[in-house]
């Protein structure tokens, strides 16, 4: 009798759960998967904005171009070289930020509101604020090399690859490091105060306890953050857009699929582009998913 109770309590409870997430799904699924299964759709078309062109039936065409296109493998790699890097800086500097913002210091309120200032800023905001500060004539950064005899002339650091790239990555890292610092600051705060009690009494270093205390209890909330960094990185547009104008050796992903559709009026490739993004970002989460479940396990 209690077991059959125990049952039909489960089946309302399930029941009430349904009806209350019901109407949040289908939110999600109206503003979502129409627009997704739309752009799947013109995947497969040949589809010019032109106003003169007729939409086709174009089948795998815009995915062999793509895919044969030496403009796009370009921008995967920008965009490869750019996460790995970035995502490893702002993981390492915001963890070292968290560590001095757990710790218990005069002005502790002060420096935990201070790192929180450049992610504040709207990423527009702040690269073109960093593209003025760079450039070559009257950038302030030009100015203090120089003056420093750190550089002997002005440099032009957007104007190259070689340069350009280091720089955005550099903003990157000053704009992105606040967010991991606070959600890694968060998972510190969640370690037990005594298990550093008892290592102190055991003896081990500060060092010691960071490999065999903080890292270890800290790895959860710092593959998360990685996940967040990381579906950022790979999709970046605005910071490259306005730092060096969408130029075709440092188009990222994003940067290519918006010249193909705004710049191109090519619907049908721009469609095709965004999936394959789209699949390459599931891709990831899907390793993700496994590598953190069979690291917990």
């Amino acid at each position: 009798m209690a077991k059959q109770i125990e049952i039909d309590l489960y089946a309302r409870q399930k029941r009430l759960a349904w009806f209350l997430i019901t109407p949040s799904v289908f939110v999600v699924l109206l503003i979502i998967a129409y627009p997704t299964i739309q752009v799947i759709v013109y995947s497969f078309m040949k589809y010019k904005l032109d106003g003169v062109t007729p939409p086709s039936f174009a089948g795998i065409d815009n995915y062999a171009f793509v895919f044969s296109d030496p403009d796009w493998w370009h921008a995967v790699w920008i965009t490869v070289i750019f996460t790995i890097v970035s995502v490893i800086l702002e993981s390492v500097l915001g963890l070292v930020i968290a560590m001095v913002a757990n710790s218990k210091f005069k002005g502790r309120t002060f420096l935990r509101v201070a790192i929180l200032v450049p992610w504040a800023i709207p990423t527009v905001v702040s690269s073109q604020i960093w593209k003025w500060m760079v450039n070559d004539i009257y950038g302030v950064v030009n100015i203090i090399l120089t003056n420093l005899h750190l550089l002997p002339q002005k440099i032009a650091w957007l104007a190259t690859p070689a340069t350009a790239l280091p720089v955005i990555i550099a903003v990157d890292v000053w704009k992105a490091t606040p967010f991991m610092a606070l959600l890694l600051l968060a998972g510190l705060q969640l370690i037990p105060k005594d298990l550093y009690e008892a290592g102190s009494i055991d003896g081990a270093t500060k060092i010691r306890q960071f490999w065999a205390i903080t890292l270890p209890l800290v790895t959860p909330t710092l593959l998360v953050a990685l996940i967040f960094r990381t579906l950022d990185a790979l999709r970046v547009f605005d910071i490259f857009y306005v730092m060096v104008g969408g130029q075709g050796n440092m188009a990222t992903m994003a940067v290519y699929n918006q010249q193909q559709l705004i710049s191109f009026l090519d619907a049908g490739v721009g469609s095709s582009t965004s999936v394959i993004i789209l699949i390459i970002i599931m891709l990831f989460v899907i390793l993700y998913t496994r590598f953190s479940r069979t690291s917990f396990e």
